[in-house]
């Protein structure tokens, strides 16, 4: 299943970096989420990409934007992640059921097992507002966010 602009997001419930449940209903009615797919923590076109949301992070808190950003690694090397990259937003383990909410968006990659790069923008009714998705090796334009952004 692929989730196009438009549709409710699926729902999920993954451990962030503490280990701490995060649900994406949690933010329905007060909050939008820029839900943030990316292959492998501790690689560089990922940690290049969250350490560019790291630094424009007010962006993000300025508009009402959650970030959450989800891999297939546990996590706890999210934990280590975070802590060496000074990330001040949720990290996601889809580590177990192996990519199971990757595969919910439709950004899951089989053949390798991990999420390709995938964003979803979704508003406070929990509805898909923008998506923007780069092929394996290719790194998001930042200036999307500020567009969907934007937009919501």
């Amino acid at each position: 299943m692929t989730v196009l602009v438009g549709d409710s997001a699926p729902d999920f419930k993954l451990p962030n970096q503490h280990g701490e449940t995060v649900s994406l209903s949690a933010f329905k009615g007060k909050k939008a989420v820029a839900l943030v797919f990316y292959p492998y923590s501790f690689t560089g076109i990922c940690t290049g990409e969250l350490c560019e949301i790291r630094d424009n992070i007010s962006m993000f808190e300025d508009d009402n934007v959650e970030v959450l950003a989800i891999s297939c690694d546990s996590k706890f090397t999210q934990r280590v992640f975070a802590e060496q990259e000074h990330y001040n937003f949720n990290l996601l383990s889809d580590f177990w059921p192996h990519g199971e909410v990757s595969k919910a968006y439709g950004v899951f990659l089989e053949e390798s097992g991990m999420s390709t790069r995938a964003t979803f923008v979704i508003n406070s009714d929990g509805v898909v507002t923008a998506k923007f998705v780069t092929a394996p090796g290719q790194a998001r334009d930042f200036a999307d966010y500020r567009t969907a952004i934007a937009a919501l």
